[in-house]
């Protein structure tokens, strides 16, 4: 039962990381902006990559910095385990880390699909007259 909660508490983990790096990767005006002035497709996904890149190693080192200092209060619940079992938090880096980057691929390449002049054209943040139409700023 304990190893049911421990899945879920992962998948819930796993699910909240993708929302918010997919969240933070997916900027199509940007991305546009980059590709309009000139700049090659790769290079655009190789920025928005190490980008991420960054964010997930720093999310590792001090989700592994708090995880390991946290042992020591959790050692009472473990079973069978180690409070610093390298197998385990290798395994849930490794977890955590794919699918942070693959939470930057995939709308990084969906981003780039799209016709930049299509993503200039309707992402004007638009203000309204008075019901008679709008017009952008």
């Amino acid at each position: 039962m304990v190893g049911l909660f421990a899945i879920l508490a992962l998948l819930l983990a796993l699910t909240g990381i993708y929302g918010v790096m997919s969240y933070a990767a997916s900027s199509p005006r940007e991305i546009a902006i980059r590709v309009a002035l000139g700049a090659k497709p790769v290079d655009t996904m190789l920025l928005l990559l190490s980008h991420g890149a960054r964010l997930t190693m720093a999310g590792l080192v001090v989700g592994g910095v708090a995880a390991a200092g946290l042992t020591r209060v959790l050692v009472g619940i473990l079973y069978q385990l180690s409070p610093t079992d390298p197998m385990t938090f290798t395994a849930v880096a490794a977890m955590l880390g794919v699918v942070a980057m693959a939470a930057y691929f995939v709308p990084a390449m969906k981003v780039l699909g799209i016709d930049p002049m299509e993503v200039l054209r309707h992402d004007w943040p638009v203000v309204h007259t008075n019901g008679k139409g709008s017009l952008p700023i």
